[in-house]
């Protein structure tokens, strides 16, 4: 199977990945702390969870992630899911994995599966509308950042 949970051992190359996409959208600074990463994904109270994609044939070889945490729709009256990441390191495309992990997503939930998408991705757009997610309209999103001294 192509997809799988992550593991504690998996918390090095998850970090990678999120640096390697950071780097790709252009953020050339993000370095993570693993420990408190590590700490926030597989300690007693995790706060996110992660699936990882392998290439067929290729056990162990990490090709991608999707990095995601559960919400919940008062409305719907039913839990969620948070897509925070999707990234494929680029080797790793146009191989049917970005809609394995989604698909894997799908299957976890019978609520919503939710995402941000930046502006003018193109390609991303493509990609999730031949899954049939649409964008939502008529939303604003907010952030609310911790002021640091």
């Amino acid at each position: 199977m192509p997809v799988r949970d992550a593991e504690a051992a998996d918390a090095e190359e998850i970090c990678a990945l999120i640096e390697e996409h950071a780097r790709y959208e252009g953020n050339t600074t993000l370095v993570l702390d693993r420990a408190e990463m590590t700490k926030h994904l597989f300690g007693s109270e995790p706060k996110a969870w992660v699936l990882i994609a392998e290439p067929p044939g290729q056990p162990g070889v990490v090709a991608g992630f999707a990095f995601c945490s559960w919400n919940f729709s008062t409305w719907e009256a039913r839990p969620g899911i948070w897509l925070d990441d999707l990234y494929l390191r680029p080797e790793y495309r146009r191989h049917g994995l970005g809609g394995e992990l989604l698909t894997a997503l799908r299957a976890r939930t019978s609520g919503r599966v939710e995402w941000e998408m930046q502006e003018g991705n193109d390609k991303a757009a493509a990609f999730y509308a031949r899954l049939g997610a649409e964008p939502v309209s008529g939303w604003v999103k907010y952030r609310w950042n911790q002021r640091r001294p």
